[in-house]
């Protein structure tokens, strides 16, 4: 029976600490696969841009106008517009992005 409150008190951290983060942590993976181009995202740096191309664990963010940056898919913070579903009638290789000068 002593050991009773330490169960406890481990169950209690389990559901108030650990649980929480790992569901974080699973979200933060499930964004940084779904990552595609045109997609607006911010860096964990705090740098904004739209995604031009995405390679395997690599991606070209422009920031600026003409200004490309390479960076790791890892670094993608969040995303600021929702994945849209592929219409096959659309033009994908547009030049227009959210950032303009």
């Amino acid at each position: 029976m002593s050991f009773l409150p330490l169960i406890l008190i481990f169950g209690l951290m389990y559901f108030l600490m650990i649980r929480p983060q790992q569901k974080k942590a699973r979200a933060q993976q499930s964004l940084v696969a779904s990552i595609a181009a045109g997609d607006e995202v911010v860096l964990s740096s705090g740098l904004f841009g739209v995604v031009n191309e995405v390679e395997d664990d690599v991606i070209w963010l422009e920031v600026a106008k003409d200004i490309e940056l390479k960076i790791l898919r890892s670094a993608v913070d969040r995303r600021f517009n929702e994945p849209a579903p592929v219409d096959e009638g659309t033009d994908e290789g547009t030049d227009e992005g959210p950032i303009q000068d």
